[in-house]
């Protein structure tokens, strides 16, 4: 799967925004390149909301564990919720904390730093991970609707 792909992917759900910072547009530079996915039907970034799913195309400081230096390498990062997380790694959120060694590519993994917190990742994602991280994606979002859903009363 490729970066656009994923993007395309989730611009065919309800009420999806997908942010790419780049140079002049306010961002901090380390986001430029990246793609934050938000729940916002009216197409405005919600109020003290994180993403529920991004994709990051270097190294952030405290996090090279995926290897992102590499040419064309990316990683998707998705908010699955701890059920979801038990559910791919067969242990808990709290469990995953200190995993430290290097991500494996197309592989479902929980998030080197915010696995912790029920996040998964998939480095350079193809053809043993797409349809898993299609599915994770789905969900992430599911969840990020039902959170704006209870938020605004709608």
């Amino acid at each position: 799967m490729t970066i656009d792909e994923i993007i395309g992917f989730m611009a065919g759900r309800e009420g999806v925004l997908a942010v790419r910072p780049a140079p002049g547009d306010g961002s901090p530079g380390i986001s430029w390149g990246d793609t934050f996915f938000y729940h916002a039907p009216d197409g405005v970034v919600p109020a003290a909301t994180q993403p529920f799913a991004t994709i990051v195309t270097k190294d952030h400081p405290g996090d090279a564990g995926s290897r992102l230096d590499r040419p064309d390498a990316f990683r998707v990062n998705v908010a699955a919720g701890r059920q979801e997380f038990v559910r791919r790694t067969g242990r808990a959120p709290q469990d995953a904390a200190g995993d430290g060694g290097p991500a494996a590519d197309d592989t479902v993994t929980a998030h080197p730093v915010y696995g912790s917190l029920g996040w998964l990742a998939v480095v350079n994602p193809g053809r043993r991970s797409a349809e898993t991280l299609r599915e994770l994606l789905c969900h992430a979002h599911d969840l990020a609707r039902a959170r704006y859903e209870r938020r605004t009363g709608r």
